[in-house]
């Protein structure tokens, strides 16, 4: 175990109200620079365009996912469940804490343009030479590994991963609580102390008492509810479409050696792919904010346009479309092409889609564990055999496809 601070510090936080630290490793974690680079990344990347209050941080959102998994582990350890493994706490509230370090600013729309992965980077940041790799060092000389392991699913106990990657994990109870919090919605709010509860430690799984199961279902509800009503939104997917074709625009003219009037570190090496760990830790969104400001600039007439539209909020408008294929698409493409304008950098197709509830079956080897409820008979059953909600929302879902165009 780690050594105990002398006083214990406590975190004010709108989801969990208070969010406890007594743990010198967690504390000197919490104050390292790479973890207080996520004070400077916005959880949900661009939907502040969307809902104004939306500017909440991965750093407020880690803590989040640090106290729940502290609370789940203080509850094993309460009541004394033989499964838990004891010893495991620290790193379990270490992969909590750090799960989210790799991630780029405004989220996923950089790790598309550019292939970033962001648990990769994770990994990166604690592996490497950092002040995160110092800190976890000092517990052990293979606790950095072994962190890195449980984020990258692959610690060779899966009841470890599994608190902070399955499909009801810390991770995302915390963000649907505090999206729903900052969004200003009720979608994403569903009884966490319930839940808490109900979780027990039992032969290697992280299980739920029957008992608890309509906890679970409002839980898989609201975070259905919270893809189409707050992650899906067209304004939210408009604005990720602009910033995605900003830096693909910015791409292609990297590529064709355009001279950039803005072009510094580490903006080369991020168009090349050869970012180190310290030149990652400079990409935030103060910094691409700034950048693209300084892009408006440039004489490229698409990418000074894209760039303008996305500072003002002048965003793509959509119309529905049954598919792909539809007479529309080809209409808008001829009209945008005729009055010169590149339907490449002017026109995107979106529909999105998402897996709310993996169902397990026999046999399966599944990335994400399955959700499974313990009976009064001490048996281990899958969710959707149980619920009939669960099996409702069970499987892919793919949204209305919809045309995005330039309002004018």
């Amino acid at each position: 175990m780690s050594e105990q601070l002398r006083e214990e510090k406590v975190f004010k936080d709108p989801v969990h109200n208070y969010i406890y630290v007594d743990s010198t490793t967690i504390w000197d974690l919490i104050n390292t620079k790479e973890f207080q680079r996520l004070r400077r990344i916005r959880q949900l990347g661009t939907s502040f365009y969307t809902f104004h209050g939306a500017e909440h941080s991965r750093f407020s959102h880690s803590l989040g996912v640090y106290e729940i998994t502290r609370k789940i582990i203080t509850q094993f350890e309460r009541n004394r469940f033989e499964d838990w493994p004891t010893e495991e706490r620290l790193l379990c509230l270490c992969a909590a804490l750090l799960h989210d370090l790799g991630h780029g600013p405004f989220s996923h729309s950089v790790e598309k343009a550019f292939g970033v992965n962001h648990e990769q980077w994770s990994c990166r940041m604690i592996l490497e030479d950092t002040e995160v790799h110092q800190v976890l060092s000092r517990v052990s000389v293979d606790f950095p590994q072994k962190v890195a392991e449980v984020i990258n699913k692959t610690y060779h106990k899966p009841i470890v991963v599994s608190l902070i990657s399955s499909q009801m994990d810390a991770d995302r109870m915390d963000y649907l609580l505090r999206d729903a919090y900052f969004t200003g919605v009720n979608y994403g709010a569903f009884d966490l102390e319930r839940i808490l509860r109900m979780i027990r430690p039992y032969k290697g799984k992280i299980v739920v008492k029957e008992s608890g199961m309509h906890a679970v279902e409002h839980y898989l509800m609201s975070r259905y509810q919270m893809y189409w009503q707050v992650y899906f939104h067209p304004v939210t997917r408009s604005s990720e479409i602009v910033l995605r074709k900003i830096f693909e625009r910015a791409k292609a003219l990297y590529e064709e050696q355009y001279a950039f009037q803005f072009m510094i570190s580490p903006l080369p090496q991020l168009f090349a792919r050869k970012l180190t760990t310290g030149e990652y830790f400079m990409l935030d969104e103060s910094f691409m904010q700034m950048t693209i400001m300084q892009w408006t600039l440039e004489k490229d007439s698409i990418l000074s346009d894209l760039c303008e539209r996305f500072l003002h909020r002048r965003l793509f408008k959509y119309i529905p479309i049954e598919a792909t294929n539809d007479l529309k698409v080809v209409e808008l493409k001829e009209l945008l092409s005729n009055r010169g304008i590149d339907p490449l950098y002017y026109m995107e197709i979106d529909s999105p889609t998402d897996m709310f509830y993996d169902v397990y079956r026999p046999g399966e080897v599944k990335e994400m564990t399955p959700i499974m409820l313990l009976t009064e008979k001490d048996e281990i059953v899958e969710i959707s055999r149980k619920s009939e909600i669960v099996r409702s929302i069970s499987g892919p879902h793919v949204g209305l496809f919809h045309l995005y165009y330039p309002e004018e």
